[in-house]
């Protein structure tokens, strides 16, 4: 474990599922379409299921089988074994039960864990549930029942912050907006400090696909405003492989969870989030609410100074007619430095992103107790070389303090 000299605040914490997260507040008129685990053989890793359709995004549910904190960046150190990385490669190590972890689904062994490393306080986001979002949207009844007793497990098993350690995340999505508007109400009144939307268009519940800063959607926008409510966009399964694979000739080509090289240049993270937050800030979202802060949490940061770059080429390039939802009248790369907060991945380049940013804008996160995270959170400083220490302490503490309503 490194010495900060402070605690840190970690931007990007998970916790691993129980088994009830979705069912245990379920309305039970969606019993029969509930996100639940299905375990044949109890030795054995689970199924992740909602209904009677198994979620192919998981090959097995994680919280039975994923890897030691960090296993897979010493895999990615110490292997010389060519080829893909996915996989059981993320096990490497051995496969670990998070069942027999308790800081990894308890929020008090976590705390204790927390104590050890340093850490002061986490936003917390889930493991599972990333997975099958996209599977639930399919059907708004039953994306807005399982999504409500999902964050309402949250609320119990994690919380929202109240102790001013555990930040839970209530996950929405905007598919059926009555229900978007009516759940951030109410995890608002709950004490929420942060809320999660999918990366992407959003495919809406009437067929129709917008932009998730397409003003239909502002009076979601706007109550988060008035609320003082950061939205994050996490990674979680986007949606793009199955859109993209129908327009290249690619659909059904490749199992669950494995990615062609063209599915990888175009369905993945850096893409995904790159095409969100410029279709926010040239959609004229932070033009029409100026308060909002939203981050992206887990999707990298090379694709970050290109897209300035190009976003500000492309405005200059447009007339006042050629913006869709009004003519933001200045540079993009000015908005997106106001309103954007990034988190990159633990093993980015954090120096040159607070260069091209501002470290004001870094949000530091180890991604524990994850494999592809740090086994100690504050080992992220060996990724701060060459910044001044006012700087190290914003990327590891004040920054998501203030993002969290925090002292600092």
């Amino acid at each position: 474990m490194a010495e900060l000299g402070f605690p840190m605040i970690d931007a990007d914490n998970h916790y691993y599922e129980v088994d009830d997260a979705f069912t245990r507040y379920l309305d039970p008129a969606f019993a029969d379409r509930a996100c639940h685990i299905r375990r044949a053989d109890p030795a054995r890793p689970g199924k992740v299921y909602i209904g009677e359709s198994k979620v192919d995004y998981w090959s097995a549910n994680p919280s039975d089988a994923t890897g030691e904190p960090g296993a897979l960046l010493e895999y990615m150190k110490h292997s010389k074994r060519p080829g893909a990385t996915t996989g059981n490669a993320v096990t490497y190590g051995g496969v670990v039960d998070a069942r027999d972890r308790p800081d990894f689904q308890d929020r008090s062994a976590r705390l204790a864990t927390m104590d050890a490393q340093g850490v002061e306080a986490a936003i917390m986001l889930p493991s599972t549930e990333i997975g099958v979002e996209w599977d639930l949207q399919r059907d708004p009844a039953v994306l807005a029942a399982n999504l409500t007793a999902f964050n309402r497990w949250l609320e119990d098993d994690w919380g929202y912050g109240t102790d001013g350690r555990l930040f839970g995340v209530p996950m929405l999505n905007l598919s059926e907006l009555a229900y978007a508007t009516a759940e951030l109400e109410r995890v608002v009144s709950a004490g929420a400090r942060i809320v999660h939307l999918k990366p992407g268009p959003v495919q809406g519940a009437d067929g129709v696909s917008r932009s998730p800063a397409d003003p239909y959607f502002d009076p979601f926008w706007a109550r988060c405003a008035e609320a003082g409510v950061a939205v994050a966009f996490h990674l979680v399964h986007y949606g793009y492989t199955e859109l993209y694979s129908t327009l290249w000739s690619e659909k059904g080509s490749l199992p669950h969870n494995h990615f062609s090289p063209l599915q990888r240049v175009t369905c993945m993270a850096e893409r995904v989030m790159g095409d969100t937050l410029c279709a926010l800030v040239t959609h004229n979202l932070f033009g029409r609410f100026p308060q909002l802060v939203v981050a992206t949490i887990e999707n990298g940061s090379e694709w970050v100074a290109p897209l300035l770059k190009k976003m500000d080429r492309a405005a200059r390039m447009c007339g006042p007619t050629d913006w869709p939802f009004g003519d933001i009248g200045e540079r993009p790369s000015n908005v997106f430095k106001r309103h954007v907060k990034v988190n990159p991945y633990p093993e980015e380049d954090h120096v040159s992103l607070a260069r091209a940013i501002g470290a004001e804008n870094v949000l530091g996160g180890s991604d524990f107790p994850h494999p592809e995270g740090l086994a100690e959170p504050t080992d992220l400083v060996h990724q701060l070389d060459g910044l001044a220490d006012d700087e190290v302490r914003m990327i590891l503490r004040d920054n998501t303090a203030a993002l969290l309503g925090l002292g600092r």
